[in-house]
């Protein structure tokens, strides 16, 4: 046998040679996967009936929500819808004006006194309306008998599905200057009382109708989060001793603390939005100095004025204020432990 035929040991065909290493990258859709986690593709062909049920609603969403928004270039536009029939074309003839409208926002007295109502009805409803359904909520959960919580829930729910027109209707009844509380002033040998053409009371009357016909909602929202909360902390916290005030107060606030940091930060986001058709119906009854607000100042000018340029860079300004409050808010919720609208 030859000397190149004969066999080395392992030990020492491993001083003399280096075996090979294979570098494998990872390479396709898979690249920088999280170990366990299926791909793209089977993902895909897993939840395809899911994706293929949510279409409808991201094309009305798409439709009506974002394509809108190619059309606030009219806010550097002298607009005229007139000029053609199709208001693409209008957009592309009308003539462009660049800032203008903007520094007219500015300097109109009107505009700034939208802001300051819309600020006031805000501040209000935060103060006075927000803390209601969750009053309510902790009031009904507390109910032993559930037939008596079914009830109350319905009775409290129940003016979420009137028309602003009905409930308007039903505080001119009741507080009007024919209304039931001014006939039973006069019955007594007092004035009557007309809240509903009061311009200092306007502010309050909104906040109360607005309670009066919301605050069900939230009550289904916070009675939803309640319920998720574990009984065994209950019971865990009255055996140590903690009566009906401190289980409400360390078991379950905290629960829902998560639910009030997130209506809380898209209330503030809606916080320029304070209700365009609720305003309108008694707009004409106070005057536009004490109802006029950021909608239905966009509303005046565009539709009644045909100032559509002007109105549109009045509802462009408040669409990024609203979007700037919304950031803060949502920055707000992560400094205190919250998620927020979406995590960090």
């Amino acid at each position: 046998m030859s000397h190149s035929t004969v066999p080395r040991s392992r030990a020492e065909a491993g001083t003399t040679e280096k075996a090979p290493v294979t570098r494998v990258r990872a390479t396709g859709p898979g690249r920088g996967r999280p170990p366990g986690r299926p791909g793209l593709r089977l993902r895909l062909g897993r939840d395809r009936v899911l994706l293929l049920m949510t279409l409808p609603a991201v094309a009305l969403v798409l439709l009506f929500h974002y394509v809108p928004i190619l059309g606030n270039v009219v806010a550097f536009q002298d607009y005229d819808p007139y000029i053609s029939d199709n208001g693409v074309v209008s957009i592309l003839n009308s003539p462009w004006v660049g800032p203008e409208n903007f520094r007219r926002i500015f300097e109109d007295p009107d505009f700034w006194n939208a802001v300051t109502n819309t600020l006031v009805l805000f501040v209000l409803q935060l103060v006075l309306y927000f803390p209601v359904p969750v009053l309510l909520a902790l009031l009904i959960n507390s109910v032993v008998r559930p037939r008596v919580r079914a009830v109350s829930q319905a009775i409290l729910y129940l003016p979420h599905f009137f028309s602003w027109v009905l409930v308007v209707a039903v505080f001119q009844q009741l507080l009007g200057g024919a209304g039931l509380l001014s006939q039973l002033l006069r019955q007594h040998g007092y004035d009557g009382l007309d809240i509903m053409t009061d311009p200092e009371t306007f502010a309050f009357l909104i906040t109360a109708q607005s309670v009066w016909k919301d605050a069900g909602w939230g009550i289904i929202v916070f009675l939803a989060a309640l319920a998720a909360v574990p009984a065994d902390l209950y019971e865990a916290a009255a055996m140590d001793g903690a009566n009906r005030w401190r289980r409400m107060w360390h078991v379950t606030l905290p629960a829902l603390r998560p639910v009030i940091a997130l209506l809380l930060v898209l209330r503030v986001g809606d916080a320029l939005t304070v209700g365009f058709e609720q305003i309108l119906l008694q707009r004409d009854a106070v005057g536009p100095g004490a109802a006029e607000v950021l909608d239905t100042f966009v509303w005046w000018n565009g539709v009644r004025n045909q100032d559509f340029g002007y109105a549109a860079a009045a509802g462009l300004v408040k669409g990024v204020v609203s979007l700037g409050l919304v950031l803060v808010a949502n920055k707000a919720a992560h400094l205190m432990g919250e998620q927020g609208v979406y995590k960090k």
